[in-house]
């Protein structure tokens, strides 16, 4: 078993602190740990949402590629109309 050096140093200091064997603390702190039982989800996640106005005319939002490619229709044409 390969323990983290500082996670080592803090175990053997704890156990010099509450003056218990070194072996007794990782041994009670392994079982506390696996014996806990998760608790539950204090709420779900809310991802905040935006009013972004209503779409174009003509865009049919329910056609995710027809509306990608319209977008980058349009992305090119603004790239093109810069360059002159």
């Amino acid at each position: 078993m390969d323990i983290d050096q500082s996670l080592l140093d803090r175990l053997r200091r704890e156990a010099v602190r509450r003056r218990v064997p070194f072996k007794h603390l990782l041994s009670r702190l392994l079982r506390e740990g696996l014996e806990a039982r998760p608790s539950a989800p204090k709420g779900g996640y809310r991802c905040p949402t935006f009013a972004m106005g209503a779409p174009k005319p003509g865009v049919d939002l329910t056609k995710a590629l027809a509306l990608a490619a319209a977008l980058e229709d349009d992305e090119v044409a603004r790239e093109l109309h810069r360059r002159k």
